[in-house]
């Protein structure tokens, strides 16, 4: 691999790069700042991985992006994301749409600028530095000691809507790179770790992974994991049974017994704890300021307030009653399209980074394992409203499958915390309608049909 410098220092580098990134970011699926100016960027770490005083050049960037901070939120200093700029003389037409623009000044002055992970060399240099545990300024590039990295396999990137970015390589491996970035543990990385240690086959063991040392703070950046080649996601599974009026509870059974495995290894891997009176009533105040904050982003859930008000009093009740529940670490946003199936039937779980829009500590928490199942019924009911007319009975079979497999493997039917479950599966749903609203609001029916449900 060709040797490879240190951090770039030169200001004038990302001075010439941002008003071709103003424009661009803002238009790429994984930028969480949709809707808002963006007014500036910081740059956190820029290493220059291929120089570009060749035919390729290839820079990565950690960049803090500045935006005006939404009407009466706190200042925000900005999220960090990762990027991967590719430099070339032109782009093949291959390479069109990988397009940030053309420099008109600084040292990269009449040279092109692309989302480099759409070229197969630069992300094959990202798998040789992975292979050969590379340390180029502040980048780690580790690997599982016990396993190995072929030379010459060859990149593809994977171009569905998603918060991240994915690149396969010839079949045999999976790499996905984190956008938004913070310091800490990730827990896309912790969790699989930890579930290979405890042996457990439901999650592919983590190959090897990027993490950078900035400032004495560590960021989790990528992981590499085994590739599951042929597998459907639960998402195209589901629709592909419902087009045709298959039945998918078998599928839905033992999608439940797979989650229940993973959580019961979770549970051993990594500590439990018991929630009481202080934290059920914590719990059941978030729900309630999340709905009251729903409420004033989608006026539309007004008239259902007080029924899903009734959910959180609900399991508040149950606080003061003195009722407890083991909490533990889980997937955190588990729907289907989490979910794989092998050619041979098994399932896996994929995607432990949790629900991009909350706080990563509070990711890190641990949470009753029934937050995980209402995640999975609800996207059961959004499957069943992408055909027409939509199909509940479909959902509800799902649904019950579901939870009756992942009672064989846990020992106890998710749906005896009738209380707790309704609770989490309204607080999903309203989290859901605000997000429709913002980003597709063509499914904001679909929530809405459910906040209907639960608000009854």
């Amino acid at each position: 691999m060709t040797p490879m410098a240190e951090t770039v220092t030169t200001p004038s580098f990302l001075v010439s790069l941002a008003p071709l990134l103003r424009e661009w970011l803002p238009r790429q699926r994984w930028f969480a700042g949709k809707g808002r100016p963006v007014t500036g960027f910081t740059p956190v770490a820029a290493t220059e991985l291929l120089p570009p005083d060749g035919r390729l050049g290839l820079y990565h960037l950690l960049l803090r992006v500045h935006q005006p901070s939404a009407l009466g939120a706190e200042p925000h200093p900005g999220d960090c994301y990762q990027l991967l700029i590719g430099v070339r003389e032109a782009l093949p037409p291959r390479l069109a749409p990988a397009l940030i623009g053309h420099v008109t000044d600084g040292p990269l002055a009449g040279r092109t600028v692309y989302e480099a992970l759409y070229d197969p060399r630069p992300a094959e240099v990202l798998l040789e530095a992975l292979r050969t545990q590379a340390r180029i300024g502040g980048l780690r590039f580790e690997r599982d000691p016990h396993q190995e990295i072929r030379e010459g396999l060859v990149a593809r990137l994977m171009t569905a809507e998603q918060s991240n970015s994915s690149v396969v390589y010839g079949d045999t491996f999976i790499l996905k790179l984190l956008r938004r970035v913070v310091p800490g543990v990730n827990p896309d990385l912790e969790i699989p770790l930890a579930l290979a240690r405890e042996g457990c086959p439901r999650v592919p063991s983590p190959t090897a992974w990027l993490h950078a040392e900035i400032d004495a703070e560590s960021y989790v950046l990528a992981v590499l994991q085994p590739f599951v080649s042929g597998a459907s996601d639960g998402w195209e599974l589901a629709l592909r049974e419902l087009a045709k009026g298959e039945d998918f509870a078998a599928e839905a059974r033992a999608l439940g017994r797979a989650t229940a495995e993973v959580h019961t290894a979770l549970a051993r891997a990594l500590p439990t704890v018991t929630l009481g009176h202080v934290q059920l009533q914590a719990l059941s105040d978030g729900m309630t300021e999340r709905l009251a904050a729903a409420v004033q982003a989608v006026p539309g859930l007004r008239p259902y307030e007080g029924g899903l008000r009734s959910a959180y009093r609900a399991l508040a009740g149950l606080a003061v009653e003195g009722q407890t529940w083991t909490a533990q670490r889980i997937h955190g946003d588990l729907h289907l399209g989490q979910c794989l199936r092998s050619p041979s039937g098994a399932w896996s779980l994929i995607d432990f980074e949790g629900e991009p829009a909350r706080p990563p500590a509070e990711r890190r928490l641990p949470q009753p394992p029934v937050r995980d199942i209402a995640g999975m019924l609800r996207s059961f009911d959004y499957a069943a409203h992408t055909v027409s007319p939509p199909a509940p009975d479909w959902a509800r079979v799902c649904r019950a499958a579901y939870c009756s497999g992942y009672a064989e493997v846990a020992g106890r039917d998710p749906r005896t915390d009738a209380v707790l479950l309704r609770a989490f599966e309204t607080d999903k749903a309203v989290y859901e309608v605000v997000y429709e609203a913002r980003h597709r609001p063509d499914w904001l029916p679909v929530p809405l049909s459910a906040i209907r449900r639960l608000a009854a």
